[in-house]
């Protein structure tokens, strides 16, 4: 028996037994019910090996005390307890109001887990109607835009056709003093022998600036919804990159506003060189000049713009290009972006085009977001459309793409992925150029681009 009662003591049961009833009642309020009933069945466990023990200690005293030692005590104490502790009804009682619980904790965590399943279903579908939402916010806007853009254009129309009238009586007034002038002064032979002329009245860029600015703008906002979208198909058949057809066609559009830009102010010293020869009047010299631009548009070398265009795309890393196929595949888009930007710098002020790069900070006043964009994310992964700028005002707005993460993740370029590109246009550029028209009296006088 002392054997048996040093091996229960030195292997610390009961104290075991404390401490896991000690850390039980601590992690209590913080547990799940499996863990509770866990702990719960880990006591139980060691107190039956416990009481196993005590029973082996009992049984090996008994024997010790002879036949008849002991018996008062196990009648008075261990037949009563056990009595107690192994009734039928009160055990079974305890029992089931023990399950009763166990079964109705089960249910509720069930029933707290569908809830909250239910819930974030619910909340998903309340973020995709929200998108749903926003996009036809969106599609709402662009059409409400290209209404009023219709209104202006009917607007400018009717005054465009009032100043015509007007300039018509212009015309003829100053057609009937030419007939009484006795001739003309050598001034005016100089000039007309140097730039072709046209009959207009003095003053009319000024004047016809409202109609033209209206007409411009809507032509652009028409590029944008036709033209755009037309080079877009036309492209997606060799590239199957979405990203890349978007990138190549407004990286077109931004070097189609520079090179018309660098085009109009070489045009304009060309003819302010000119015309300064024998300017006299009661206009001055920069209202000539500019009247003279905007009556002898069509003097505008546009191939040379769009050959100046393709020159640039093909040396600019974030675009690439099939070998087989040139950038002369959207030269309408570029020619159509070159003639709207040239005429915009005859404004007053000019119109331009906002400077975007990627990774910039997201503007609701510049863009709208493209219907696959991320619409939380902050920057701009890359730009669809360019925006249409007064000076710092917008006009019209244009398109980006919003992705998180989109400047982190995106696969890198690798030199191989473009190819290279000699300066000299291909068999088709070559095919097409041989189609342009002769250069204008004004373009023989100095050297092309």
């Amino acid at each position: 028996m002392a054997d048996s009662l040093r091996r229960l003591v030195c292997a610390e049961s009961c104290r075991a037994l404390q401490e896991k009833l000690e850390s039980w009642y601590r992690d209590y309020e913080i547990n799940s019910c499996d863990q509770n009933l866990n702990r719960c069945c880990e006591i139980i466990e060691l107190n039956s090996q416990i009481q196993g023990q005590l029973f082996t200690i009992l049984n090996e005293t008994s024997r010790e005390g002879g036949h008849y030692a002991g018996v008062e005590t196990i009648k008075t104490r261990l037949l009563p307890w056990l009595g107690t502790c192994f009734s039928c009804a009160t055990s079974g009682r305890h029992f089931e109001d023990s399950f009763s619980l166990t079964q109705d904790s089960v249910e509720k965590e069930r029933q707290l887990r569908e809830l909250a399943s239910n819930q974030t279903f619910q909340l998903q579908e309340l973020q995709e109607e929200l998108t749903s939402t926003r996009l036809q916010l969106s599609n709402v806007q662009q059409d409400l835009a290209k209404t009023q853009l219709a209104l202006e254009d009917t607007k400018t129309k009717s005054i465009t056709t009032a100043l015509a009238a007007e300039d018509e009586i212009v015309q003829l007034k100053a057609a009937l003093a030419r007939s009484r002038s006795p001739s003309p002064r050598r001034s005016e032979i100089k000039s007309s022998s140097l730039l072709p002329s046209r009959s207009c009245s003095p003053g009319r860029a000024r004047r016809t600036n409202t109609s033209r600015r209206a007409c411009l703008i809507t032509r652009f906002g028409d590029i944008y919804a036709q033209e755009r979208l037309d080079a877009e198909t036309l492209l997606r058949t060799y590239i199957s990159d979405m990203e890349m057809v978007q990138r190549i066609i407004y990286i077109a559009a931004v070097e189609s506003f520079s090179a018309a830009k660098m085009a109009y102010r070489q045009f304009k010293i060309r003819v302010r060189d000119t015309l300064s020869l024998g300017h006299s009047g009661p206009e001055s010299l920069e209202d000539t000049v500019l009247d003279y631009i905007v009556r002898h548009e069509d003097l505008y070398d546009v191939q040379a713009s769009v050959n100046e265009v393709i020159r640039s795309m093909n040396i600019n890393p974030k675009i690439s290009f099939p070998p087989e196929i040139d950038f002369i595949v959207i030269s309408t888009l570029i020619r159509e972006l070159c003639r709207v930007a040239f005429s915009m710098q005859t404004l007053f002020p000019p119109l331009d085009i906002a400077f975007g790069t990627d990774g910039e900070l997201f503007s609701e006043t510049k863009y709208y977001r493209s219907f696959d964009s991320d619409f939380t994310a902050l920057l701009v992964a890359y730009h669809v459309w360019p925006a249409l700028m007064e000076k710092d005002v917008v006009i019209l707005k244009g398109e980006a793409v919003t992705k998180r993460g989109a400047l982190w993740s995106r696969r890198s370029r690798s030199s191989s992925r473009g190819r290279s590109r000699s300066s000299s246009p291909g068999p088709l550029l070559a095919h097409h150029l041989s189609r342009s028209r002769s250069p204008s009296p004004l373009r023989s006088t100095s050297p092309r681009r």
